[in-house]
């Protein structure tokens, strides 16, 4: 059996761990509101297309993005970062790609996407 004093010292420790656990969530979250905040004005943001609109990028304010292929709406969805004029994206499975902007036109894989 454990004693009264164990007991109190482990229920301490519980309280410490969680406390810890939901100050770091608190904080991760402000961190994403934060990015989300600074990424909705961000001027690449938005829905870029090829000319004949069949592959739709569309870079959300949350650091994910849609592409959309054909009719197929969601055929690739994943991560962004954007450095500069430079954009990496990973998608859910974990490839990796990279484009450019320049004058307002996004390079990306061989295509030529503009903003929508």
């Amino acid at each position: 059996m454990v004693s009264l004093p164990i007991r109190r010292t482990l229920a301490l420790a519980a309280v410490v761990a969680a406390f810890g656990f939901i100050s770091a969530i608190t904080v991760l979250a402000h961190d994403i509101e934060e990015e989300e905040k600074r990424m909705t004005n961000h001027p690449y943001v938005g829905m870029w297309v090829t000319d004949d609109n069949n592959i739709r990028h569309e870079l959300l304010p949350n650091g994910r993005y849609v592409e959309a292929r054909g009719t197929r709406e969601r055929a690739h969805e994943g991560q962004y970062w954007v450095n500069g004029d430079h954009i990496d994206y990973k998608d859910d499975t974990g490839f990796t790609a990279d484009g450019d902007f320049r004058d307002d036109v996004l390079y990306h894989a061989g295509m030529v996407l503009r903003r929508k």
